[in-house]
């Protein structure tokens, strides 16, 4: 099933800067985040979710959104993509020309009353007044259905329910979604079949695989939505953020180990692994704690180290012999 009929071209999407630097117990400084940004733009990835326009009081760390928005060098090449928790969020996206705003509602109602306070229905509302709002801009809408494979309060989720809310962000004027693995939940068969379901009802649909690594699955779950025809996937540099629900998670899928990986297989992602493993490396200091990413740390499958000298010299008084 898996590692069959998998794209030659896979997208890869940057979530590090909203996702990861929101969810740290230090305030990241508004000028790295811009440098790291800018850094991340030349790397060939397809889109970057940079910051979220949500209440400072809410997410303190992403307090500084107007200014990283609007101080950003913008590659043509690349999607700049916000995250937007409500009607005035939108409008702040729209000030700064977001290129992308991206809305969050969970396909659990529990989870979605515990995460943004909110039923599903309500959500759904407030997304419609949202997608009015952008008519005539711009800006496309994204849309991430949360908890797609399961919700720690009501269990796995039924891929008839992912299916029925796609159907409902369409009727509402929501251009692509993003099918996301929340709490880490996710086996690969359970990926690979509601991957399947999405691609056959929705065959021209942008669609977007959002995976963490909670109970380390991660990489296996994105090759199952590969070979069930996904092409785009979300990840994060160092495999920094998660969920708040998953207590002692390790985050999103990590970005260099996903590349990496990737490029194992001959995929092409037209991503600099080499650049972006710079990055990485030098993210422990920044967030003053380690990553969870693996690449950073042993090196390339095809690194070699050097000898001892004290080998070399049993190895030269072998040849003697």
């Amino acid at each position: 099933m898996f590692m069959q009929n998998l794209p030659t071209k896979v997208r890869i999407n940057e979530v590090a800067t909203r996702d990861g630097f929101q969810s740290e117990a230090i305030f990241i400084p508004t000028d790295k985040k811009i440098e790291i940004i800018n850094r991340l733009s030349l790397l060939g990835l397809n889109k970057i979710e940079v910051t979220s326009f949500v209440s400072p009081k809410a997410i303190p760390n992403l307090r500084d959104a107007e200014e990283v928005m609007n101080s950003i060098t913008r590659n043509p090449n690349v999607t700049y993509v916000t995250l937007v928790p409500n009607e005035k969020g939108a409008e702040r996206a729209l000030a700064t020309n977001a290129d992308e705003i991206n809305l969050v509602m969970s396909v659990s109602e529990s989870h979605n009353l515990s995460n943004i306070r909110m039923t599903c229905d309500q959500s759904l509302a407030q997304f419609k007044r949202i997608c009015t709002l952008m008519e005539g801009s711009n800006t496309r809408i994204n849309a991430s259905l949360a908890t797609s494979f399961g919700c720690p309060f009501e269990g796995l989720i039924a891929p008839e329910r992912v299916i029925d809310v796609i159907k409902q962000y369409l009727d509402i004027g929501i251009q692509s979604i993003s099918i996301a693995d929340t709490t880490g939940m996710a086996s690969p068969r359970q990926v690979y079949e509601l991957c399947d379901q999405v691609r056959n009802i929705f065959p021209t649909l942008d669609v977007t695989l959002h995976l963490h690594n909670t109970r380390g699955m991660g990489l296996t779950n994105a090759l199952a939505g590969l070979s069930a025809g996904i092409t785009q996937l979300d990840a994060s540099l160092g495999g920094i953020g998660g969920c708040p629900f998953a207590p002692g998670a390790t985050g999103n899928i990590c970005t260099e180990d996903l590349v990496h990986m990737l490029e194992s297989i001959d995929l092409d992602t037209g991503v600099d692994l080499p650049t972006l493993l710079d990055m990485a490396r030098e993210l422990p200091e920044l967030l003053t704690h380690d990553i969870s990413g693996q690449v950073a740390k042993a090196g390339l499958r095809t690194e070699t180290r050097p000898l001892s000298q004290s080998v070399i010299d049993l190895k030269a008084r072998n040849e003697k012999h």
